[in-house]
């Protein structure tokens, strides 16, 4: 399996520190293979990672919107929390969760206009 956008960012960040993934490891109290296995895509980037590697790697503001970038195209699954949805709200998610195997590029492409419209009010 090929090195994620998150594994070759990590990669990166230790190679500036003269680090190695066992330094990353203990940085999160973790094993090798785990962040072996995170850098390269087969487990999600747990969230409470994020601010310990913003602090200890000394990211700029730049740095740190690539590595959530990163951390965002690798997910494998998302978690939408409906406790305070609208009924059609919850319509909504259902049908797009039903249609998301069979959603082309190009309606990827509309929804994503209409919900940074929605963003942009």
């Amino acid at each position: 399996m090929s090195m994620t956008s998150f594994g070759r960012f990590m990669k990166i960040q230790r190679i500036k520190k003269n680090e190695v993934m066992g330094d990353t490891a203990k940085l999160l109290g973790v094993t090798i293979p785990y962040i072996s296995a995170v850098e390269n895509g087969k487990r999600n980037v747990p969230e409470e990672w994020l601010p310990k590697l913003i602090k200890h790697y000394e990211l700029t503001n730049d740095e740190q919107e690539e590595l959530k970038k990163a951390v965002e195209e690798m997910k494998t699954q998302v978690r939408i929390t409906l406790n305070n949805a609208t009924s059609y709200q919850r319509q909504v998610v259902f049908q797009l969760e039903r249609s998301f195997d069979n959603l082309d590029e190009e309606t990827a492409n509309e929804i994503m206009k209409l919900l940074n419209l929605k963003e942009d009010k």
